[in-house]
């Protein structure tokens, strides 16, 4: 069933993720590092405010709102509290332009208003297209949006002025275009009906969710905003550049197996209990060690030729240990969201998540305050990892006490083998091609890092390799 979801979701975010890889290829020499880090400010005050407004609406409608039909009631209800908190968060995020960036703040606020009000629409489609199980559709509206959220910035560039403000204003137009046909396509399969659940109920699971992610922002942006704030926006370039390199790769993956995953998680809890939804979730911590490790050890094996070939000269031979930083932090956070965070959203107590978070941001913040004044960007990722280490401590703790998920020592342990090997074998195919050019080392490194991994997946995990090719081979099938 995972490896099912996996395979569903993939192709859709895959192509978000190199999306979002291209236009950092592109945009960073395009724009200059200034321009490029006041634009990295703006998604990471978009996406902290866009949790707290419309993520936690998707998990509080895909747990309240069930699979399959979907009731006008329930969306009209869940409508209207999104129309609310996205104004709310609009008069926010205005105040904290006029903060983080106070010598452009009304260009920067622009930019984050129209991230959010895109971003609230796009998402409720997509959430409602979820919840109808329909995932081909999810998949090539994603596609959609991935497609237009990389030719619509670079076209504003060529026709207007290279600056943040325009790469932004065409994302965040890709994003409404694609969240709008998947409105209507979604409206299409509504079904007239009440409400499943009250705005109390809705209000009781959706509030500790927008309280958690406001504590999170020390969790997942503080250390931005300290770089802003100790340096320039050139040193936020740097850091985000890296960060969206080591972390997109590791994310794909993760998320993949997630979109799936946590609604069968939730309605296993409900329908065989606690104790068949923490097995579930063991295998889905199995599934994420075998394939994230692998792919975090041939980033870190291959991080000087990555950016070499990705990234304008100014960006070279700053990233040497943010990478592995980084990736760390992306894997910890990536645990305690999808695994341990699922346990406490399937009991419907998402409050606890507040303590879980409280304890990452309190770190991340006294780690910034510590560590990026005197090591800058390395400060910044030692920051979020310490951060990212203490979230997951925290929701490793509290989620024990609700439905224990048995650790899969073997299979963790095995994974760890196989990333060793897997980024031994790229890194030593990388060196042996010495001065070539950086795009032949990387294939080089790249085919012996999946050389590698592939077969010793298939000597330790036969069965399930064969079911991936199985699989694999049926997607095709129906593309």
């Amino acid at each position: 069933m995972l490896l099912r979801s996996t395979l569903i979701y993939a192709p859709a975010i895959l192509l978000t993720r190199i999306s979002a890889l291209l236009l950092l290829v592109i945009v960073t020499r395009l724009i200059d590092q200034t321009e490029y880090g006041l634009l990295t400010l703006v998604v990471t005050v978009g996406e902290m405010t866009d949790i707290a407004v419309t993520n936690w609406l998707r998990i509080a409608l895909l747990r309240l709102g069930g699979k399959g039909d979907v009731s006008r009631g329930s969306l009209m209800l869940a409508g209207r509290v999104l129309l609310a908190s996205t104004v709310l968060a609009l008069i926010i995020s205005v105040a904290a332009s006029a903060v983080i960036v106070p010598e452009r703040w009304v260009e920067f606020a622009i930019a984050v208003c129209s991230y959010l009000i895109a971003g609230s629409i796009g998402r409720f489609a997509l959430t409602v297209l979820q919840m109808q199980q329909r995932h081909s559709v999810y998949s090539t509206l994603e596609f959609l949006r991935a497609v237009l959220q990389l030719a619509l910035p670079i076209g504003a560039i060529v026709m207007f002025q290279d600056s943040f403000l325009t790469v932004s204003l065409g994302s965040s137009l890709g994003v409404l275009i694609a969240g709008i046909v998947a409105g209507i396509m979604a409206s299409r399969r509504v079904v007239a009906g009440p409400p499943r659940f009250t705005q109390k109920e809705f209000f009781l699971l959706g509030l500790p969710l927008v309280i958690m992610a406001l504590v999170g922002f020390g969790l997942h942006s503080a250390e931005r905003v300290f770089l802003k704030i100790y340096y320039d926006a050139g040193a936020v370039a740097i850091f985000a550049a890296a960060y969206a390199l080591a972390r997109q790769p590791i994310d794909m993956v993760a998320n993949s197996i997630n979109m799936g995953a946590f609604p069968e998680v939730v309605s296993r809890f409900d329908d065989d209990g606690p104790a068949a939804s923490g097995q579930l979730l063991s295998q889905l911590m199995a599934l994420m060690m075998r394939l994230c490790l692998p792919v975090a050890a041939m980033l870190v094996a291959l991080s000087s030729d990555i950016t070499q070939l990705l990234l304008p000269s100014e960006y070279h031979g700053r990233f040497g240990l943010l990478f592995p930083i980084i990736a760390f932090s992306v894997l910890c956070a990536n645990l305690a969201s999808f695994v341990y965070g699922t346990v406490v959203h399937a009991h419907k107590r998402p409050w606890l998540l507040i303590i879980a978070n409280s304890f990452g941001s309190v770190a991340t913040i006294a780690l910034s305050v510590l560590l990026i004044p005197p090591m800058a960007e390395v400060g910044a990722a030692l920051a979020l990892a310490g951060g990212s280490l203490a979230g997951l401590l925290a929701c490793i703790i509290i989620s024990e006490r609700l439905t224990p998920v048995p650790v899969p020592w073997r299979d963790i342990g095995v994974s760890i083998v196989i990333s060793v090997c897997t980024g031994l074998a790229a890194s030593l195919a990388s060196a042996l091609l010495g001065d070539m050019p950086a795009i032949f080392s990387l294939v080089a490194g790249g085919t012996a890092g999946a050389v590698v991994f592939f077969g010793l997946t298939w000597l330790f995990y036969p069965a399930a390799a064969m079911q991936f090719i199985a699989k694999l081979r049926a997607r095709l099938r129906l593309a």
